[in-house]
């Protein structure tokens, strides 16, 4: 997960003019076209998940992907509309494997309009919150709001993530052998947090985009006490390298297809396409 960090004077001086983003969210938000929270109810079929969902829940962080906005450290040497397209195919490739995993509720704050990537089932949210580290504690503090049971949230960079990974997630905050949950990422940051009573205070204030990020973020969650259980770390997709290393791993995935049709077209001299 990366995004800008935030400034600690924003953080620790005067209040802010504009409501909390961990405030109760308003029943309408007049700045959006999109509900603040909505069940989709896509063409895109999901596998249904097996009987017997843990109580807890999973969330997926995203931005919607509109060329411009998404994988821009992916050009060069993509195009932005071909960043944008890999970014949808590991959207969709998250999204499916989420709501195939046995979770309480499937959620989606999204950054954006939805799409035809959204499977069925899911709850969509806006993000609020200016910095990653503000918007990541609101969709965790939201979904927390709506339905008091833990909460998992992923990003959309890894692609490469199983029903089996992420149930491996939810269970320990579900069964109450663990008050936190985190997936490291391979460039010192972190693909999974999940947390049994979220707290804004356990996530606001950690730098993101570093490759301290991860570690400084276990050591938030150690230093309030809590029992953290820890995921293999994994590539999250930020830069060409690191797409074809996630490809690689699941070559029969959208993000793998994606992949290889755009290199093709790169090839053929279409860098626009």
């Amino acid at each position: 997960m990366t995004g800008p960090a935030v400034s600690p004077a924003r953080l620790h001086g005067a209040p802010p003019a504009s409501p909390s983003p961990f405030a109760a969210p308003p029943s309408f938000v007049p700045r959006s076209f999109v509900p603040r929270s909505f069940v989709a109810r896509s063409s895109v079929q999901a596998a249904p998940h097996p009987s017997g969902s843990l109580t807890a829940q999973l969330v997926v962080i995203a931005k919607a992907p509109v060329p411009g906005r998404v994988k821009t450290r992916l050009t060069p040497p993509f195009s932005p509309r071909q960043a944008a397209r890999l970014a949808e195919a590991a959207l969709a490739d998250t999204l499916a494997v989420a709501a195939r995993t046995p979770a309480a509720r499937h959620v989606i704050a999204l950054d954006g309009a939805p799409g035809r990537w959204l499977p069925r089932g899911f709850v969509v949210t806006g993000q609020r919150g200016q910095g990653l580290d503000e918007r990541i504690a609101a969709a965790i503090s939201e979904a927390y709001a709506r339905l008091p049971v833990p909460v998992v949230l992923i990003g959309m960079d890894t692609p490469q993530v199983t029903p089996g990974l992420l149930e491996s997630a939810l269970r320990p905050l579900a069964d109450g052998t663990a008050d936190a949950v985190l997936g490291p990422a391979a460039d010192g940051g972190f693909w999974l947090l999940g947390l049994r009573r979220p707290d804004p205070a356990l996530v606001v204030g950690v730098p993101m985009s570093t490759a301290r990020t991860g570690a400084m973020q276990l050591a938030r969650l150690a230093g309030a006490g809590l029992r953290v259980a820890r995921l293999p770390c994994h590539v999250d997709v930020d830069s060409a390298a690191d797409a074809h290393a996630v490809a690689e791993q699941i070559p029969g995935s959208r993000f793998a297809a994606a992949l290889r049709a755009a290199c093709s077209a790169r090839r053929r001299g279409e860098h626009g396409r």
